[in-house]
């Protein structure tokens, strides 16, 4: 995305760099382990997609603020928080590369790690009396949560029809991205109309990046995350969940039973992915993801035109063009 980036990153690219101490500081402590433990988060930190989001739709509503920063640390706080939580809840030893928080300190630490960082939003917010956007960012923490429990439920009962999936991800992913965007309006101060539509771009942007996210376990093993992963985790996306709606019970019966044991016997993995590509599955998947960016794409295009409504378009082709 280098090349990309610069472009997208263009428009903000002063704030973004301001950006970056800014977060640093809110995330300051007295406490050698946890200040080490921050240290070590910042410093293996992503693409900041997040907080692009948030600048951009800034922008493209109004003229960035000292509320626009908050903002944008508020998101990367509760995302970070999230994500430390995730791995003390996968048992995961790796994110990005670099071991996880709990890999390095253990859970009990990595929990405390999680709730601190939460803790550190809610009063950057309130020290601020910004409490519009710690009300849209509570509702992502709400619906984040719920759409994790809806999945881990379904991933046992192996039964997710198209209306069960939308919602997981439409709050399980979807409303991280749909945060970004409503804070990144309601930080210049935008009408609600104008908070809502961008919350509405945010929502249909994320249902297509996690559309392409699931996308990725049908594809080639050398891009993305490793082939089959989603299978073996026993979850059920959109791939399979329309593969399945082309067959007899039977098949689906049998697939299923693949699905069930992927975990235990990984030659499952390949024969369900087979499966998928053969009921059209991936065709299918794609041409959903498509319809939610063509959708974003329209609602933005009723925004005043500026450079920052052109990045914010770069970054809707973005979530569907990645490799990874």
């Amino acid at each position: 995305m280098s090349s990309l980036t610069e472009q997208i990153k263009a428009p903000i690219a002063r704030e973004m760099a301001e950006f970056e101490p800014k977060f640093r500081a809110s995330m300051q402590t007295r406490v050698l382990l946890l200040d080490k433990i921050m240290n070590y988060i910042v410093r293996r930190k992503g693409k900041q997609m997040r907080p692009m989001f948030v600048f951009l739709s800034a922008g493209v509503c109004g003229n960035i603020s000292e509320s626009t920063f908050r903002g944008a640390s508020l998101i990367e706080l509760l995302h970070t928080a999230t994500l430390v939580h995730d791995d003390v809840v996968d048992d995961a030893h790796l994110r990005r590369g670099f071991f996880s928080v709990n890999a390095l300190w253990k859970n009990k630490i990595a929990v405390l790690v999680g709730d601190f960082l939460l803790s550190r939003g809610l009063i950057l917010s309130v020290e601020n009396r910004e409490y519009e956007l710690l009300r849209i960012v509570s509702e992502a923490v709400r619906e984040m949560s719920e759409g994790e429990l809806l999945q881990m439920e379904k991933a046992r009962q192996l039964d997710v029809s198209e209306d069960i999936y939308f919602e997981v991800i439409r709050k399980k992913t979807a409303s991280l991205i749909s945060a970004c965007c409503a804070i990144g309006a309601a930080s210049v101060q935008a009408s609600k109309d104008i908070v809502d539509k961008m919350h509405s771009i945010g929502s249909n942007i994320g249902m297509a990046f996690q559309i392409k996210d699931d996308l990725f376990d049908y594809g080639d093993e050398k891009v993305g995350k490793p082939l089959g992963i989603d299978i073996r985790e026993r979850k059920v996306t959109l791939p399979l969940i329309h593969a399945l709606s082309k067959v007899s019970w039977l098949e689906k019966r049998r697939i299923m039973g693949l699905v069930r044991n992927a975990e235990v016997k990984p030659k499952n993995i390949n024969e369900v992915v087979r499966f998928v590509r053969e009921q059209g599955g991936i065709e299918y998947a794609t041409g959903v993801m498509n319809r939610f960016r063509d959708l974003a794409v329209e609602q933005l295009s009723t925004l005043p035109d500026s450079p920052h409504r052109h990045s914010l378009r770069l970054m809707i082709d973005y979530t569907i063009s990645r490799n990874k």
